[in-house]
C-alpha cells in the first residue's frame, strides 16, 4: 500500500521541479491580503524544463486516477473467481514498471506522459479490492480491526515518505527523474518478491504450521478456496449495510481529497508559508493519521474480544472518531483567521482522526461478507474515487482567481458537512454482522451442481431398493 501511493504521489511533487515556473504566464490573481504576504517565500520557484500551463498540470496529474478507476470493479470480480495474487502482483509490477518510463516518455511528448501515467493507474486499480479479498482469507474477525488499520494505514506511510523525499531527490543532482527511478525499481523488487513467496490463502501456503493453518480455518466461516458461490448482485445492491459502507466511503474520498490536493495550496495562498515548510508542514497531518489509525485499531479489538461490544458497536464508534472528527476540525479551520499554528494544529488533529475509518467502514465489507469483501471493496472504492475526484474541482471552482480566506471556508465547511452527514449514514444503517447472502448454506446451487444432487439423490434410493430387494 505505501508503494502503490508513492506512485500516485510522486508526480505531483515531480512535475513542480518539471515545469519552468518562469515561461508560465501567471493569471489574475485576487489574494486576501488580511494574513499579509511574504514576498520571498512565494519567490522561490525551480523552474524545469517543461512549459506546462496549469490546466496541462491537472491533466497529466489525473489521467493516473482516470486509469485507477475503471480497473477496480472488473478485476475486483475477477480476482474472486481466478485468486488475487497474480492480479495484485503484476499489477504493482506494471505500476511501477511504467514508472520508470516516466522520465523518458516526459521528453517523448505531453500524449507519452499521460499514456504512461494512466497504464500506471491501470496496475494500480486491481491492489485495493485484491488486499481486501487476501484480507479476508488470512485475517481472523477478532484481529481485523489493528491488521486492516496496519496495512491500509501504508498508504499514509506512503504519503510521509514519498512527499519530502521526493522533494529532496528533485533538489538532488540526479534532479526529478530520480524519483521515478529510484521509486520504480523498489515497486519493481516488491512486486517480484511478492509473487514468489506470498500465497493465496492459508490452504495453498506450503510452509505453513498446521496449529496457525487450523486456527485461521477455523476462524473464517464459508472462506474455503475451493468455495466460488455465485455473486449475489440483488442482495447486494439492495443491502443497507452495503450502501452504509458506499455512503460513508465516499465521504471520507471527498473530505481526504480535498485536504490531499488543496492544503498545499492553503498553506501558501492564504497562511503564507515558504515551499520548504509547506512540505513538512503538508506531510504532518497524514503522520499522525499513520500513527493515529495503528493505536485506535488496538483498541477496536480489545473492544471486542472484551465481548462488550458487538461488531456493529465497535465499528460505528470507531468510525465516529475518524469521520466526525475530520469534519469538526475542518469546520473549525475555516474560522482560525490568520493564527497559522492554530490552524496547522487543528488540521493535523483532525487528519490523524481520520485513522479511525481503518477500523470502521474500512474493515467492515470483511464483517458483512467475508466470501465476497474484494467485490465490496472494489464498488466503494471506484466510486468513493470518483467522489475524491469532484473535491479538487470543486475547490478549484470555489477559490477560482479569488483565494481568499471566505473562499476557502466554504471549501472547508462543505468537506466537513459531506463527512458528517456521510457518517450519519453509517451510524444509522452500518452493522458489524455477517449479512444472510453471504451464508454458504444459502447459496443458490448451479445447474450443474443440481444435476450432481439430484443423481446422487437416484443413486442413494437405488440402493435403498437393492437392500430392500436383498433383505426380501
Amino acid at each position: 500500500m505505501a508503494n502503490a501511493y508513492i506512485m500516485r504521489t510522486n508526480m505531483s511533487v515531480a512535475i513542480v521541479a518539471m515545469v519552468n515556473h518562469s515561461a508560465i504566464t501567471p493569471e489574475d490573481l485576487v489574494y486576501d491580503d488580511e494574513c499579509g504576504r511574504d514576498n520571498e517565500t512565494t519567490s522561490e520557484q525551480t523552474d524545469g524544463e517543461f512549459i506546462w500551463e496549469t490546466d496541462i498540470q491537472a491533466y497529466i496529474l489525473s489521467s493516473f486516477f482516470y486509469g485507477y478507476v475503471i480497473t477496480q470493479i472488473p478485476f475486483g470480480i475477477l480476482a474472486k473467481k481466478y485468486g488475487s495474487i497474480r492480479f495484485l502482483g503484476y499489477g504493482m509490477l506494471l505500476n511501477s514498471v511504467f514508472g520508470l518510463l516516466v522520465p523518458i516518455s516526459a521528453h517523448w511528448g505531453l500524449g507519452w506522459l499521460i499514456a504512461v501515467r494512466f497504464i500506471q493507474g491501470l496496475g494500480e486499480g486491481p491492489i485495493v479490492p485484491c488486499t481486501h479479498a487476501l484480507l479476508a482469507k488470512w485475517i481472523p474477525p477478532n484481529e481485523r480491526s489493528r491488521m486492516g488499520a496496519f496495512v491500509y494505514a501504508g498508504a499514509q506511510f506512503g504519503t510521509v515518505i514519498s512527499m519530502p523525499l521526493s522533494g529532496l531527490l528533485s533538489a538532488s543532482e540526479a534532479e526529478w527523474p530520480s524519483v521515478f527511478y529510484v521509486f520504480g525499481a523498489i515497486g519493481t523488487a516488491w512486486s517480484i518478491a511478492f509473487l514468489l513467496f506470498v500465497f493465496e490463502d492459508p490452504e495453498t501456503h506450503p510452509r505453513i504450521q498446521a496449529e496457525e493453518k487450523n486456527y485461521i480455518q477455523k476462524s473464517l466461516w464459508g472462506t474455503a478456496p475451493s468455495s466460488s458461490p455465485p455473486i449475489p448482485w440483488k442482495s447486494i445492491i439492495t443491502s443497507l449495510p452495503f450502501w452504509a459502507i458506499l455512503i460513508a466511503h465516499m465521504g471520507h474520498n471527498y473530505g481526504y481529497e480535498t485536504l490531499m490536493t488543496e492544503l498545499p495550496t492553503y498553506m501558501k495562498q492564504v497562511l503564507h508559508f515558504g515551499i520548504k515548510d509547506n512540505g513538512f508542514l503538508s506531510a504532518l497531518p497524514y503522520l499522525a493519521m499513520w500513527f493515529f489509525s495503528m493505536g485506535i485499531s488496538h483498541v477496536a479489538d480489545w473492544m471486542l474480544s472484551s465481548k462488550h461490544f458487538t461488531h456493529t458497536a465497535v465499528r460505528k464508534i470507531i468510525n465516529s472518531i475518524g469521520q466526525y472528527g475530520p469534519a469538526v476540525a475542518l469546520i473549525a479551520a475555516a474560522f482560525t483567521g490568520c493564527d497559522q499554528w492554530l490552524t496547522v494544529s487543528i488540521l493535523t488533529i483532525g487528519v490523524g482522526l481520520n485513522g479511525g475509518i481503518y477500523s470502521g467502514f474500512k474493515v467492515n465489507h470483511l464483517d458483512i461478507s467475508p466470501r465476497f469483501a474484494g467485490i465490496l471493496m472494489a464498488f466503494t472504492n471506484c466510486l468513493a474515487n470518483l467522489a475524491g475526484l469532484l473535491a479538487p474541482i470543486y475547490a478549484g471552482n470555489i477559490i477560482k482567481r479569488e483565494p481568499t480566506q471566505a473562499k476557502w471556508a466554504i471549501v472547508f465547511i462543505t468537506a466537513g458537512a459531506v463527512y458528517a452527514v456521510c457518517c450519519t449514514f453509517y451510524n444509522i444503517f452500518g452493522s458489524g454482522q455477517r449479512q444472510p447472502w453471504d451464508n454458504p448454506e444459502n447459496d443458490e446451487k448451479r445447474p450443474s451442481e443440481i444435476n450432481n444432487d439430484a443423481k446422487n439423490s437416484s443413486q442413494r434410493n437405488n440402493s435403498i431398493v437393492t437392500v430392500q430387494v436383498t433383505q426380501t
